[in-house]
């Protein structure tokens, strides 16, 4: 290769490399946020006659200054603790953030209203009222922030009620929650309301049993509950706590009719509806976002297209996102949402983003099958600038076929058909697993033919109905029994993708829409069905399966055994499709298919780079000496030297402070001694080999300099663990336990680096340098980041680490610190060695003024002045 050439190669090499390493390093750490706890005492009821407090916490926008507030409520039977990595992450990008338990939940007095206008909805007009007072938040007027609201099922429908009843707030982001209380929980997909639905019971008993009794034992966990005293000690509940929990008298009495009857009464339906937004028509006109699970059997997608509806009539911003999750599971995609939930309140709180950047009026999250890479899953998000509601923009008529059938109800409901089973999705991982299962002889299916192209269904699909009730068998002809046998027939609709004779069906979403059909004196009865709306693609060959079961799993039927005949009063079901929703590309970027070929030039050059190397010159003399440093010198490119002249020795056992005022040499010395740049004079050697780039004995070095460095999208444990592979070293020869010990990063281990504080960094960025536990370990500036009791375990664990035969060196501005965890010191000035030795011979080298003791701090100042 010509000379030209070669360094034609290297320059692009080192150009590739240098802007990766440059990426890393500097990719900015998330500024440590730490929360202020708040007991806040709030008057609610009808007649602001009760008493309750609030246990808050408090997060000031990272950076200072007067910035929008967030409130951040949780999900029913959570607490403020269930949303704390959420608060902490806004926080963190600049707002002020305000959690809370609500009333009747966590450590909060009060009993749960279920978000009732004369309570819930008033404990949160007067945490407004709290924010408005605190010098972090920014103010439209007096006693008015800049404030909004977000939050999960429960905490998101608290988020639409109190910005239809607070004039206040300015901007909303309800998650996965209800339009309509009454209709979540007595649904009817025939549209007559919830005195004509199906009880779902499942959900129903989990919803109200989350607010229950809490555990009688005393102490934090049963503070606010009236369960205890404070002391330790416990004392029986009472029957009306036993029966009610946590809950108002009249909330528990409702339940209790409902779930014995398994129908809806008119005062159940008023007292679900006051604490819904179909309650307060036109009063929500604020800009809101409305991110609902794909994957709901609770809160399915029809109750936020509702809530859209309502909003956009008044003429307020709305956006809509179907993403995968819910109550049932699923990805949750927890980082995508945070991003639309800040890019949403960045537009409408801070006024800095625009439309583009809030995304599509309409967004849904489609499969985009396994990253080639990882085999993870992929998501995908399809948008559209205008949002379709549940018909589309445009329908198409599949037609069905299939006999009438007789179906049976089984005596006592059961056993039942399954589509999904509340809460098993969450217990699976949110693995999406299908659990569908139709019993024999309860169930009436109509196919269509083999798909000749695919067919995209976002919305819901429509079908026609004709029921007609089976008199008794062997009942004479003309009598009582001869003639109808229900008054109305229970029955449940769901749509499948039936792949083949050999592939189980698949129910999309595990949803299926209940209804309750009359019957007429002529024994037969018609409705038009509305099937859960879903976001599926039927491929080709693939049919569509609309299939009838008069029992579900999940839902109140009835008792009597009877006998049905069902058949379809139109032979098609009209499906809705949204042709303008755009999915990204998945084919691999360009850079992809270039990756091999520039591996490979970079294999080609290290191979001969490694070639010309110069063999490794051991002395054995040093062989046992963790390090030695002889006329270490290094230049700038205008001649002055960084260090100039520095030669010290560090011994096994030692834990040795490298001080010196900034401009000193220490990162400058820390970067040669690992091999990242090489001296211009001297040279470092590791137990007798010399250190040059690459250098094997490198292996035994541990190193933290510069401050941290992870790729963002990986956890803590990936990150820990590719760097470990990039090593090339066995896996069991990382120690993982001891370094992740050493972290105490607990569960933050799992989550996206991005998300991390400076202080989780740093601690993360020390657990890599003891990966291996190596033979001497480097760190500069550790505790940058870290709190006091953080700091005071760092110190405990490098005393342990030298006193087991290894060595540290530590570079540090915290002089009380090194005089508290070092050995030994070095003190540098304008890259020169000034002092070198024991930390006590240090302190005993100045004399003590007026009798004080003498501190580090006062030997180095002296030191340092001299040098001046």
């Amino acid at each position: 290769m010509k000379r030209g050439a070669r360094w034609a190669t290297w320059i692009a090499v080192v150009t590739v490399l240098a802007v990766g390493v440059v990426a890393w390093l500097v990719w900015p750490s998330a500024p440590d946020v730490r929360a202020q706890e708040q007991m806040i005492t709030v008057l609610d009821g009808p007649g602001d006659d009760q008493r309750v407090t609030l246990d808050a916490s408090f997060f000031p926008p990272a950076g200072g200054g007067r910035a929008p507030a967030v409130l951040l409520a949780h999900g029913f039977g959570g607490s403020k603790q269930s949303v704390r990595d959420a608060a902490v992450r806004l926080a963190q990008d600049g707002y002020a953030v305000l959690t809370w338990s609500a009333r009747g939940f966590g450590r909060s007095s009060g009993q749960i209203a279920l978000n009732s206008p004369d309570y819930e909805v008033k404990d949160v007009r007067q945490l407004v009222d709290w924010v408005a007072k605190r010098p972090e938040v920014r103010l439209d007027a007096a006693g008015d922030p800049r404030v909004g609201i977000a939050g999960g099922s429960y905490g998101g429908a608290i988020a639409l009620m109190a910005a239809a009843h607070d004039p206040r707030i300015d901007a909303i982001v309800p998650q996965i929650t209800w339009y309509d209380l009454a209709d979540a929980l007595f649904p009817d997909a025939t549209g007559q309301g919830p005195l004509n639905g199906v009880f779902k019971r499942m959900w129903a008993g989990l919803f109200f049993s989350r607010g229950g009794p809490a555990p009688a034992a005393a102490g934090p966990a049963a503070l606010g509950t009236g369960q205890g005293n404070g002391a330790g000690e416990e004392r029986p509940l009472t029957a009306e706590e036993v029966r009610c929990g946590r809950f108002l008298p009249e909330i528990c009495d409702m339940y209790q009719q409902v779930a014995q009857s398994g129908r809806a009464t008119a005062s159940a339906v008023e007292t679900l509806r006051r604490s819904s937004p179909i309650s307060v028509p036109g009063k929500i006109r604020i800009p809101t976002l409305l991110l609902q699970g794909q994957r709901d059997s609770l809160f399915p997608l029809g109750h936020a297209d509702a809530n859209a509806k309502a909003i956009a009539a008044t003429g307020a911003p709305v956006q809509v996102a179907w993403f995968d999750g819910g109550h049932d599971g699923g990805n949750g995609e927890v980082d995508w949402l945070h991003e639309k939930t800040l890019g949403w309140f960045d537009r409408h709180l801070k006024e800095t983003g625009d439309a583009a950047q809030a995304g599509g009026a309409f967004t849904v999250t489609r499969d985009g099958g396994r990253d080639p890479g990882t085999r993870r899953p992929v998501q995908l998000h399809a948008t559209a600038d205008g949002y379709p509601g549940l018909s589309g923009s445009g329908q198409t008529s599949v037609p069905l076929g299939g006999p009438d059938q007789p179906v049976a109800n089984p005596p006592g409901g059961s056993p039942s058909s399954i589509s999904a089973v509340p809460g098993f999705g969450g217990l699976a991982g949110g693995s999406g697993v299908n659990l569908s299962l139709d019993m024999a002889g309860q169930s009436a299916t109509f196919d269509s033919a083999p798909l000749t192209a695919p067919l995209q269904v976002t919305g819901s699909s429509t079908v026609r109905v004709r029921v007609t009730s089976e008199p008794a068998p062997d009942a004479p002809a003309g009598s009582d029994q001869a003639k109808s046998t229900a008054g109305e027939v229970t029955l449940f609709a769901k749509l499948y993708d039936v792949a083949g004779t050999t592939q189980a069906p698949v129910l999309p979403e595990g949803l299926v829409a209940p209804l309750r059909i009359a019957i007429g004196a002529n024994g037969s009865g018609e409705a038009t069905v509305t099937l859960p709306a879903i976001d599926h693609r039927f491929d080709v060959g693939h049919r569509l399966r609309v299939a009838f079961t008069t029992t579900d799993l999940g839902y109140s039927t009835p008792a009597a055994p009877a006998v049905y005949r069902v058949a379809l009063a139109s032979p098609a079901v009209t499906v809705p499709t949204h042709a303008a929703l755009r999915t990204p590309s998945t084919n691999p970027a360009w850079w992809i298919w270039a990756l091999p070929l520039l591996s490979l030039v970079v294999a080609t050059v290290l191979l001969l780079a490694g070639r010309r190397r110069s063999t490794d010159s051991r002395d054995p003399e040093l062989a046992s000496v963790p390090l030695r440093i002889s006329g270490l010198t290094k230049a700038y490119r205008n001649g002055e030297r960084a260090v100039d002249d520095l030669s010290f020795t560090v011994e096994h056992g030692q834990v040795l402070g490298l001080l010196g005022p900034n401009g000193a040499g220490k990162t400058t010395t820390l970067r040669m001694l690992m091999g990242l740049i090489r001296p211009d004079g001297g040279e470092i050697r590791i137990f007798g080999h010399r250190v040059v780039p690459g250098a094997p004995v490198l292996s035994r070095l541990g190193s933290f300099v510069e401050g941290p460095g992870f790729l963002p999208h990986l956890n803590g444990r990936e990150n820990l663990e590719l760097y470990w592979k990039a090593t090339g070293r066995p896996a069991e020869d990382a120690r993982f336990a001891e370094a992740l010990e050493i972290a105490g990063l607990g569960k933050a281990l799992d989550r996206a680096v991005r998300t991390y504080s400076q202080g989780m960094r740093q601690r993360l960025a020390i657990a890599q340098a003891m990966l291996g536990l190596p033979d001497l370990l480097v760190l500069d500036e550790p505790t940058n980041g870290l709190d006091p009791p953080q700091i005071r375990e760092m110190r405990e664990v490098l005393i342990r680490y030298a006193e087991a035969g290894r060595t540290v060196i530590v570079s540090s501005h915290l002089l009380s610190e090194v005089e508290q965890t070092c050995s030994h010191a070095v003190v540098m000035h304008r890259g020169r060695l000034v002092t070198a030795g024991t930390v006590s011979e240090l302190l005993a080298s100045r004399t003590p003024v007026n009798g004080s003791g003498t501190r580090l701090e006062d030997v180095f100042l002296d030191l340092i002045g001299n040098k001046a």
